[in-house]
């Protein structure tokens, strides 16, 4: 029996690139970095959306419990400034929150710029789907999710996606594997399958 297809959730909080003013690129820049990433079947569904937590939290609702999401990414709106609603959205529709992961995206995001204490990111849980927030700029998101490089290519700090392909089998979801030279997904021994040719 053939693996389920991966399906995953994009989502872009901004007002200005839900309002047309400038290009999302956020979104973008998630469906390069996971085209270059996964060696796993997928596909995404995407949502450019305004910074309203009302808003957000129905994305979430939606992509998880309507359309079959396994991971739903979120890009923007995760600072201190009055309209950064992302965190607040996310918890607010979560089952189970995962702190590891913002500790971590944070750490990691410190490798390049001091205002990364700044974020809130969070990680949760809703029924079978991991949701992460991620930061909004291209850079920021490929660092986070990769992790950050010596100027060699080797890693010095492995990104989050290393731990994501395990999280979703516990949830449930299809056998993610990954293109090693961009991140390596980590698995315990007994949680690994044959690698596909």
């Amino acid at each position: 029996m053939s693996e389920p297809e991966l399906v995953v959730g994009l989502v872009s909080a901004s007002d200005r690139a839900a309002g047309g003013v400038y290009a999302d690129e956020g979104i973008p820049s998630l469906l390069a970095w996971l085209g270059s990433a996964l060696r796993t079947s997928w596909r995404a569904v995407e949502r450019v959306i305004p910074d309203e937590q009302e808003v957000i939290e129905a994305a979430l609702r939606e992509l998880v419990d309507h359309h079959g999401c396994h991971l739903v990414f979120t890009t923007g709106g995760t600072g201190p400034a009055p309209r950064d609603v992302t965190p607040e959205a996310t918890l607010a529709i979560a089952e189970r929150v995962l702190p590891g992961f913002g500790e971590e995206m944070r750490r990691i995001s410190l490798n390049f710029v001091p205002t990364a204490i700044l974020s809130r990111q969070v990680a949760v849980t809703r029924g079978r789907a991991l949701i992460v927030n991620l930061p909004g700029q291209p850079k920021a998101i490929r660092e986070t999710l990769e992790g950050a490089r010596h100027a060699d290519g080797s890693v010095r700090h492995v990104g989050i996606f290393a731990a994501i392909p395990y999280c979703i089998d516990l949830l449930g979801g299809p056998y993610i594997e990954t293109e090693d030279s961009v991140i390596r997904a980590f698995r315990p021994k007994s949680a690994l399958r044959p690698a596909r040719a």
